[in-house]
């Protein structure tokens, strides 16, 4: 988590509320307008929101945010996800899997011994090799911080495999499908769909409540969709025969 423990409150408070005023931050915490902004400037410094006069706007984009930084978001809720999708995963040999943090809580429990597993995520495959199980293969692209290798480049190069299974996240879902704030993953994420033999999707609750502008692909797309969001929230999913689940 955070080294300074008022940014978690912060975050939560405007992930429910979307903005809030320096008045209304400072109430939460019980710090001064000076304090709340340093704060406000050190969170938008990471990414998790932006400043606006009188206060600040939640922003969380997990794929415009770099892994180190996305795994102190929402933990609980990332590790409380995995959890669900654990026991029902399918067996394979040849695994694509994306950078999110949510698919990495996954990962950390998962057996890959003999296991072959490509991705363009920097961190993960950084995991993989500290845990020496499995073949790691990564494809070449444009290397970025935020998206770690994506482009053109590494669109062809997945195009020369076959998955058994995909394991993904996504930066929102609706009963219209999963999105993304980045193009560029997006294009990456619809074509290791394409690929693999297997989709399965792992979304946070909080992922219910976003909006992101580039559709990845309808959610019948997916053999499954595993989450920790609760009934209520997926009842509109379960009507329309969605493959959506959380246990």
């Amino acid at each position: 988590m955070y080294s300074n423990p008022r940014f978690q409150p912060i975050l939560t408070y405007l992930q429910a509320h979307q903005r809030a005023t320096i008045q209304e931050l400072c109430a939460l915490v019980y710090v001064s307008e000076a304090t709340m902004r340093r704060d406000l400037s050190d969170l938008q410094d990471l990414g998790l929101l932006r400043r606006i006069h009188g206060g600040a706007v939640y922003t969380e984009s997990a794929e415009e945010l770099a892994i180190t930084v996305r795994l102190g978001v929402n933990a609980a809720d990332k590790n409380a996800s995995a959890a669900v999708a654990l026991p029902h995963l399918p067996d394979f040999d040849v695994l694509f899997v994306d950078n999110s943090s949510t698919c990495l809580a996954l990962l950390r429990h998962m057996d890959l011994q003999h296991k072959t597993v490509v991705t363009h995520g920097l961190s993960v495959a950084q995991f993989l090799l500290e845990q020496g199980q499995a073949r790691i293969i990564m494809p070449g692209g444009e290397l970025s911080k935020i998206t770690d290798l994506s482009g053109s480049m590494t669109c062809n190069t997945l195009r020369r495999f076959r998955f058994d299974l995909m394991l993904s996240s996504c930066a929102a879902i609706s009963p219209d499908g999963t999105f993304e704030n980045s193009l560029p993953i997006m294009e990456l994420k619809s074509t290791a769909m394409e690929l693999s033999a297997q989709r399965i999707l792992v979304a946070d609750k909080t992922k219910f409540a976003q909006r992101a502008p580039y559709l990845v692909s309808s959610l019948s797309s997916y053999n499954a969709i595993y989450t920790n969001a609760p009934d209520g929230v997926l009842q509109p999913y379960q009507e329309l025969s969605l493959p959506v689940f959380n246990q």
